[in-house]
């Protein structure tokens, strides 16, 4: 092999390195916007109830009403304080970056079909003059995914994903059961829901399986 081929050999491989280097720095890039930027709205939306003394609070889910309806759409970014929402950001990140390692458009039906369960859930059959706010129903519906999505897709990786998920946040399941005072586990239970329906619809039509 000449010293022109051998050069030209290391280029391509360095190159074909320097670009998958660059590829995941792309993604990285990408998941953190798509990560980041419901978590600041989060952030924002809870500085200014606070500046507002709880006021917008009334955005959130009430339960049987015609204006609680649009809870569905906004009770995600509300929390009622601090602790909550520093809770649910952990959470958010850690079982959303799960969700989105798979694709954008996963995510993306995962979080539509969590937050839509969980708010129509807690509409239906929350306490009368209750108001359910908070990011909890989407990230069960992300835990519902989770561990669903190995029985659906029966691929290698994905049923190891779902063993370890369910090793791990399987105890936090629970939450989806009536309990502690002030906590909605309808929000709970009709975001895990919304995810279990989700790994059904995203993997469930797939033929054969795959390793």
């Amino acid at each position: 092999m000449s010293d022109r081929t051998k050069l030209s050999t290391r280029s391509s491989r360095s190159t074909g390195l320097g670009g998958m280097v660059r590829a995941a720095s792309r993604t990285a890039k990408a998941q953190a916007v798509v990560l980041g930027v419901p978590l600041a709205a989060a952030w924002v939306s809870l500085a200014v109830n606070t500046v507002l003394g709880g006021a917008l609070s009334a955005f959130g889910i009430q339960p049987r009403s015609l204006d609680g309806l649009r809870g569905i759409l906004f009770a995600p970014f509300l929390h009622a304080n601090l602790a909550h929402l520093l809770a649910n950001s952990v959470s958010f990140v850690v079982l959303g970056w799960l969700v989105l390692a798979s694709a954008p458009r996963v995510f993306l039906r995962v979080t539509a079909m969590s937050a839509l369960g969980s708010g129509l859930v807690s509409w239906l059959f929350g306490a009368p003059g209750s108001v359910h706010i908070g990011a909890s129903g989407v990230i069960f519906g992300y835990l519902g995914y989770l561990m669903l999505a190995g029985v659906f897709a029966r691929k290698l990786s994905t049923i190891v994903l779902s063993l370890a998920v369910t090793g791990l946040f399987g105890a936090t399941v629970w939450g989806v059961l009536p309990g502690q005072a002030g906590v909605s586990w309808q929000g709970h239970l009709g975001g895990f829901l919304g995810g279990m329906l989700a790994a059904r619809w995203v993997h469930g039509r797939r033929p054969s399986a795959r390793l």
